[in-house]
C-alpha cells in the first residue's frame, strides 16, 4: 500500500479548474450517468455500498446519512462544509483550487441522493484563491446546463452557490454552519433535531466534506467494488492526507486507507531530519489525541487509529519530534480553541479559559505538581459535557499529552521554577546593588556640600 491516484488524477494538467479541460478528461461523465442512467434509489445504494466515509472527522457512512433525509416533495438541502478551519488540514483546499468541478460534480450526485434541490458550498473566509475559482466553475456549470432547472433533460432540479465564511473555527461543526448560513451568529445547536430532520431553513439537510462528496463521482463512475477494493474491509478508498510539522516533505498525500502510519511519515513525507526521531504525532488533526513511536506501524484506518486511543479525523498528520517541548506545545493549542471557542456553553467557555491560563503557570515557573492534578481534572470535566465538540477538540489532545508526557511536564514545572527562582534573586540583587549605590552617592554628595 503507497500513494495511489483517484481524487488526485490529473492534478497537474494545466487548467483543470477549467470546465473544457475538465470534461475532455472525463469530467461530468459520472453526473451524467447519475441523472440520465439511474434513479435516485440506485445512486444512493452505490454509494451505501461503496462503504464511504465521511472524510471531515467523524467517519460517519456517508451513504447511511443520506439516507436519513426524508422521503417527499418539499425543500431539501444540501450542504458543502469546506470550512477547513482544523490545524494542519489543507486537503480541502487542494480540491477546491485545483479540480473544483470535483466538487461540484459531487454536489449534483449527492443531491440526486438526498433529493436535494438547493446547495451551498459553505468555504472558510481566509480562502479567497479558492473562492474565485470555484465561483468560477459554477457559473462554467450553469452555463453547460449541470446546474439549474430540469438538469440535461433529467427531471432533477439542483441551485448550487457559494457561501463564505468570516473565519470563525466554529462554523466548521456543522450546526454552527447553518447558523452563519441563516445569517445569524455561528453557534452550535443542541441536537436532537438533527440536521437531516431539521436543518437549514428547518428542512431537511444533508451535510458533508469537500472530500467526501468529491469521492461520489468515483464511485459512480467507476463502481462501488472498485473503491470497496481499496482500503480495508471499515476503512474503504483513497484518502487524501496533509502531513505537516517535523518531516522533511510536509505536503498533501493521497493514500490508500490502511497504509502504515510508518510508511506515510518515513517514506512518504521523509521522515523527521536526521539526528531525530519521532516523539508522537498527532494522527487526526489537532483535536486527536497524540500517539506515539509505538504506534507508527498501525494501519491508517478508521478503526485502528479508534482502536489505539486517537481517531484519524481529517486525515491531518502532525509530526512532532524528539528536538520539541511538550508544555509549549500544549499551551499553543489551548491558545487556539480558547480563542475559536464560541462561549455558548460555559464547560468549554471556562474550561479552555483555565487550561491556558494552567499551562501559562507551568510555562512561566508559577506552578507545582499539584497543578498537573488540576489540569487533568479541567480536562475530563469538558470532554462529553460541551454543546459540541470543540471543547472536547482542546481536552482530548492535551489530556493525552499530559498523560504520555507526565514526567516532562513535572521536569518543565522544576526546570521553569529553578530559573524563575534564579532571575528573581539576580533582579533582587540588582536591586540591592542600586539601592547601595544610590545611598553611596548620596552621601558623597552630603560630603561634599560640608
Amino acid at each position: 500500500m503507497s500513494l495511489v491516484e483517484a481524487l488526485t488524477t490529473h492534478l497537474d494538467v494545466p487548467d483543470v479548474h477549467e470546465i473544457d479541460v475538465y470534461e475532455r478528461l472525463g469530467g461530468y461523465r459520472a453526473a451524467r450517468k447519475a441523472l440520465l442512467e439511474m434513479t435516485p434509489e440506485q445512486v444512493l445504494g452505490e454509494l451505501e455500498a461503496s462503504g464511504l466515509r465521511g472524510r471531515g472527522g467523524a467517519g460517519f457512512s456517508m451513504g447511511k446519512k443520506a439516507s436519513f433525509i426524508p422521503k417527499g416533495t418539499m425543500d431539501k438541502y444540501l450542504c458543502c462544509n469546506a470550512d477547513e478551519s482544523e490545524p494542519g488540514t489543507f486537503k480541502d483546499r487542494l480540491i477546491l483550487q485545483r479540480k473544483p468541478h470535483l466538487l461540484i460534480e459531487g454536489c449534483i450526485i449527492a443531491s440526486i441522493a438526498a433529493g436535494a434541490n438547493k446547495g451551498f458550498i459553505y468555504m472558510r473566509g481566509e480562502y479567497e484563491l479558492q473562492a474565485r475559482i470555484v465561483e468560477r466553475a459554477i457559473a462554467q456549470a450553469y452555463e453547460r446546463g449541470y446546474l439549474g432547472r430540469n438538469i440535461l433533460g433529467s427531471g432533477h432540479d439542483f441551485d448550487l452557490v457559494l457561501h463564505r465564511g468570516q473565519g470563525a473555527y466554529i462554523c466548521g461543526e456543522e450546526t454552527a454552519l447553518l447558523d452563519s448560513l441563516e445569517g445569524k451568529r455561528g453557534n452550535p445547536r443542541l441536537k436532537p433535531p438533527f440536521p437531516a430532520n431539521q436543518g437549514l431553513y428547518r428542512g431537511p439537510t444533508l451535510i458533508n466534506n469537500v472530500e467526501t462528496l468529491s469521492c461520489t463521482p468515483l464511485i459512480i463512475d467507476r463502481g462501488a467494488d472498485w473503491f470497496r477494493s481499496l482500503g480495508s474491509e471499515q476503512s474503504t478508498g483513497p484518502k487524501l492526507v496533509s502531513v505537516s510539522g517535523n518531516v522533511r516533505r510536509p505536503g498533501n498525500y493521497e493514500i490508500e486507507l490502511g497504509t502504515p502510519v510508518r510508511e506515510i511519515i518515513y517514506d512518504i513525507a521523509g521522515g523527521p531530519w536526521p539526528g531525530s526521531e519521532v516523539k508522537c504525532f498527532f494522527p487526526g488533526g489537532s483535536s486527536a489525541a497524540v500517539l506515539g513511536p509505538e504506534h507508527l506501524d498501525l494501519p491508517y484506518t478508521f478503526e485502528a487509529m479508534q482502536q489505539a486511543g486517537s481517531m484519524l479525523g481529517s486525515g491531518a498528520i502532525i509530526v512532532v519530534d524528539d528536538t520539541q517541548p511538550i508544555v509549549p506545545l500544549a499551551l499553543r493549542l489551548a491558545e487556539f480553541y480558547r480563542h475559536e471557542s464560541c462561549g455558548k456553553c460555559v464547560p468549554c467557555r471556562e474550561g479552555t479559559s483555565w487550561t491556558v491560563k494552567l499551562l501559562a503557570r507551568i510555562e512561566r515557573g508559577e506552578a507545582t505538581p499539584m497543578d498537573l492534578d488540576l489540569l487533568a481534572s479541567i480536562q475530563e470535566n469538558i470532554i462529553g459535557n460541551c454543546l459540541c465538540v470543540l471543547g472536547d477538540s482542546m481536552a482530548v489532545p492535551v489530556s493525552s499529552l499530559l498523560r504520555r508526557f507526565r514526567a516532562e511536564f513535572e521536569e518543565h514545572i522544576e526546570r521553569a521554577r529553578a530559573q524563575r527562582e534564579r532571575e528573581l534573586a539576580a533582579a533582587a540583587e540588582r536591586e540591592t546593588g542600586l539601592a547601595v549605590l544610590a545611598a553611596g552617592s548620596a552621601s558623597v554628595a552630603g560630603a561634599g556640600g560640608d
